[in-house]
């Protein structure tokens, strides 16, 4: 099941917690259709990219598997990278989300540490930690593909300026965001380490709450959270 318009990645649902989901607005009709052409133009380029390599499939071909012009393709698209990474593009103010969302008896890096140990409880690809076939072959193309990790880090900076403007956008805030947004791709890497070594998801899991648990601990005594 996909919710509130999380992108599905290849084999794996991806769920957003209500916590999260709520702070979003609805979607018009014209916006869900946009989203449609979004998922069904970034599924073609993954399945060419998956069968044939990143660097080996052109945006043209891209385009006319998909049934478009290249021009209306690179309206959609600004790079040939945001068509591998399309699904990451919804989890850019996930941390934001989680922040503005959650209960005012709650700190922002409490709520942060609970959404993440929440998505490691559901093997959400975003923590690493999923070992669903597909997921895993998405994973190497996505970390074998030196293009794709550099616009990785493009989306990791909106990830950590959404959060910052969440926390008050002072220059603290802005120096916790990038202390959080590091820790969380640290850990996600961590994770999918495990498992492309060979570990099974539920075989690192444990070990993946423990270095989560060590670093959220880490980042309280440092940004002198209670």
């Amino acid at each position: 099941m996909v919710m509130s318009g999380e992108k599905a990645w290849p084999g794996a649902a991806v769920h957003t917690p209500p916590a999260v989901s709520a702070v979003r607005a609805p979607m018009s009709l014209r916006e869900r259709k946009k989203q449609l052409t979004y998922q069904a133009v970034s599924d073609a380029a993954i399945a060419m990219f998956l069968e044939r390599g990143f660097d080996k499939v052109s945006v043209a071909e891209v385009a006319a598997a998909a049934d478009i012009s290249k021009p209306t393709l690179f309206r959609y698209f600004p790079t040939k990278e945001d068509l591998a990474l399309h699904r990451f593009a919804d989890h850019e103010d996930e941390a934001a989300r989680v922040v503005a969302a959650r209960a005012d008896t709650e700190s922002p890096l409490g709520a942060l540490r609970r959404h993440f140990l929440d998505g490691l409880e559901r093997r959400d690809p975003v923590t690493g930690l999923c070992d669903a076939p597909q997921v895993l072959a998405f994973m190497r193309l996505l970390y074998g593909t030196p293009s794709l990790v550099a616009r990785m880090y493009a989306y990791q900076g909106r990830s950590e300026a959404a959060l910052a403007r969440a926390l008050g956008d002072r220059v603290r805030d802005r120096l916790a965001a990038g202390q959080i947004i590091a820790v969380q791709r640290i850990l996600g890497l961590e994770n999918w380490r495990r498992i492309d070594a060979g570990e099974s998801a539920d075989e690192a899991y444990g070990g993946a709450v423990e270095a989560a648990e060590l670093a959220f601990v880490q980042l309280r005594s440092g940004l002198g959270e209670e």
